[in-house]
Formats: C-alpha cells, sequence, structure tokens
C-alpha cells in the first residue's frame, strides 16, 4: 500500500500532466519546453496508471471474495495472489520512474579514450576499446564519429576524441568513465608473457548552446599549421586550432580538418563538454561530499575493469560482476550486460537513498 505523501505525490504528478495538457493546446509559444515535459512525465504516469488499476483491481476481488459462492472462490483467491505478486513489481518499477533523473542522461556523449601505462600494448588495447564502442554504439542505432585520432605506427592508438550521438547515450555511456586494464601475451612479445596494460576513458555528456553560456573574452585562439608524423605539414594553411579557456586552464587543439573554422567548430564542442562535466562534477561532489559514488564517480584513478585474455573473463570491479565472454564484450555485443547490471545497481543505491 501506499503511504499518504506517495499518494499525495503521485496526485501532484497526474495534476501536472493534466496541466501539460492544457497549456499545449492553449499556448502561442514555447511548445517545444511544454513537449518535453510532456514527454518525461508520460511514462511516469503510464506507471502510475498501472499501478493504481491493479491496486483497484486487488481491492475488487477482495470486495467479491465475500459475496462469492464456493465456487468462485477459488478462482477470485488464484486472481488475488497473480495480483499479490504483481503489485510489489509494478511498485518498484514506479519508484524507479521517481528516482530523481540525471539532467545529462537523454544527451550524446563526448568519448575520450588515451592509452596509459603499457607502451605499444596499452595503445593496442585503446584501439580494442574504440573498436569495442564503434560496435556498441551500431548495435544501439547510435552515430559515431571520430573527431580526433593519433595512432601509432603499429596500429595502435594514442589518443581518440569521438562524438557518439543517439537519445541516451549518456545514461548507458558513463559507467565507461575509469581505466581499463588489459592482461594478455602482447602480439610484440616474443617470450609468451603475460603483461598488464591499461587505458583511460572519459565520457563527457555534450553540452548545448542553452546548456553553457561561454564568454568569448575568456578565450584565447591560437592557429597554426596542422602538422603529421614526423613534423610533416599536413597543408600549408594555419588551419590547426587551439583554444585556452582561461579561467579553467581547458586547453583543447583540433587539426583533424582542413577548414580552420571546422576546427574550431569541434575544438568549442569539446570545450563545451568538458567544461560542462566540470560544473556537473562540481555540483555533485557538493551534493556528496560525505560519501563516494560507488558507481559511475567517473574517477580516472579509479580501475574500473579488467579485461583477461588467458581465461577469457571480463571483471567489472565497482559491483564484482566477472563474464566468461571476452571476445563477446570486446565485440560489443555483450557490453550490454555489464551496463545494464551497472545500471542496476546504481538505481539499486539511489533507491536505498530514498527509502
Amino acid at each position: 500500500m501506499a503511504t499518504p505523501p506517495l499518494d499525495a505525490k503521485l496526485d501532484a504528478i497526474m495534476a501536472r500532466r493534466d496541466e501539460l495538457n492544457a497549456l499545449m493546446s492553449e499556448s502561442d509559444g514555447g511548445y517545444a519546453s511544454l513537449a518535453k515535459e510532456f514527454a518525461e512525465i508520460e511514462p511516469v504516469v503510464a506507471g502510475i496508471e498501472a499501478w493504481r488499476a491493479a491496486r483497484e483491481e486487488r481491492d475488487g476481488l477482495e470486495d467479491l471474495l465475500a459475496d462469492a459462492d464456493p465456487e468462485m472462490r477459488d478462482l477470485v483467491r488464484a486472481d488475488m495472489a497473480a495480483l499479490d505478486a504483481r503489485l510489489p513489481e509494478l511498485e518498484q518499477a514506479l519508484r524507479l520512474l521517481l528516482l530523481p533523473k540525471d539532467a545529462a542522461d537523454d544527451k550524446s556523449a563526448i568519448l575520450e579514450i588515451r592509452a596509459g601505462t603499457g607502451g605499444d600494448e596499452a595503445a593496442l588495447f585503446a584501439g580494442d576499446l574504440l573498436r569495442m564502442y564503434q560496435r556498441y554504439a551500431a548495435l544501439q542505432g547510435w552515430t559515431f564519429e571520430v573527431m580526433d585520432l593519433s595512432e601509432t605506427e603499429i596500429g595502435g592508438i594514442k589518443e581518440l576524441t569521438a562524438e557518439v550521438r543517439g537519445r541516451g547515450v549518456f545514461a548507458r555511456l558513463k559507467f565507461e568513465a575509469g581505466v581499463h586494464r588489459v592482461q594478455r601475451v602482447p602480439a610484440t612479445e616474443a617470450g609468451g608473457r603475460i603483461h598488464t596494460s591499461a587505458a583511460t576513458v572519459a565520457v563527457l555528456p555534450e553540452a548545448e548552446e542553452v546548456d553553457l553560456d561561454i564568454d568569448e573574452g575568456d578565450l584565447r585562439v591560437d592557429v597554426y599549421r596542422a602538422s603529421g608524423a614526423g613534423g610533416q605539414h599536413v597543408n600549408r594553411t594555419e588551419s590547426a586550432v587551439r583554444i585556452t579557456h582561461m579561467p579553467s586552464g581547458i586547453v583543447v587543439a583540433m587539426q583533424d580538418e582542413k577548414s580552420q573554422h571546422k576546427n574550431r567548430a569541434k575544438a568549442m564542442k569539446i570545450l563545451r563538454a568538458r567544461l560542462y562535466e566540470q560544473q556537473r562534477a562540481a555540483l555533485a561532489a557538493a551534493r556528496s561530499a560525505d560519501r563516494k559514488e560507488q558507481v559511475g564517480s567517473g574517477d580516472r584513478s579509479e580501475r574500473i575493469r579488467t579485461y583477461n585474455f588467458p581465461q577469457g573473463r571480463v571483471t567489472d570491479h565497482r559491483i564484482n560482476l566477472t563474464l566468461y565472454k571476452l571476445e563477446q564484450v570486446l565485440s560489443g555485443e555483450a557490453l550490454g550486460e555489464v551496463v545494464d547490471a551497472l545500471i542496476a545497481e546504481d538505481q539499486a543505491l539511489k533507491l536505498a537513498e530514498a527509502n
């Protein structure tokens, strides 16, 4: 049974849905913001209606049981038992819908991968991670665009920045932030010894101009000639761009495009994402100064996952999850199982805090 405060909260949500309906039918302006709020509230309303309908049906069956003849009572009791099993599931689903939403969850994301300790092997592993996320994005129907890439001579990756576009990208990728560790015999190792290498992953919600106002006076923009491997000039014009946000000290350089205008636009997109994430991190730290997030902290110094090739296993250390599906995870096919488990753990922690 719902407590009076919960029922009052649910009534307020239902009333807000009706109010939004009326406002959208009458409004000449601001329709987009009203429609966005309506779309966000609709799943919650559906959860409320499903739970309340089941409660009313259960109450009706209890009344029916008192007046039913002996033959009907067994049928009524069976229906009551089915509802008794279903009601807690509906209530749990409703409580999840009522949890505060991360404002960035629906956003696209900027993905950054950097080779860590381990030399060439770390760079090769960073390349494996890139392909894993590319395939996972394709399976989700997302768009994956490499914005900036620095490769090694043997096909590894020193650094990568990519834009992953789609609905709910950040919600599913944000738990990937941290240090990923690999244990395997490197292709370059003749002795067959197992090496441990690492790569870091950062996932930033893509910020729009409405999310963040950047003062042009805070920016120092330098232009220079893009250079390739060995210092060779990619082109003869000053198309590369380096933007420094002086208040924060954040620097973004971009030379991937031949056009200075395009390089500046890409650099600003990355700068905006990094500043937005900096603001989000400061707010989260202020809200939870007395505790450490167990899931999704995004702390790059924290080892979050190990990919062990000799044993064919992937272990996520935050939730003690081990899957003997190394190839399937790295192919992107089974990465969703890890992501789903992390999301479920995060929801469980939030539910425990809310109760």
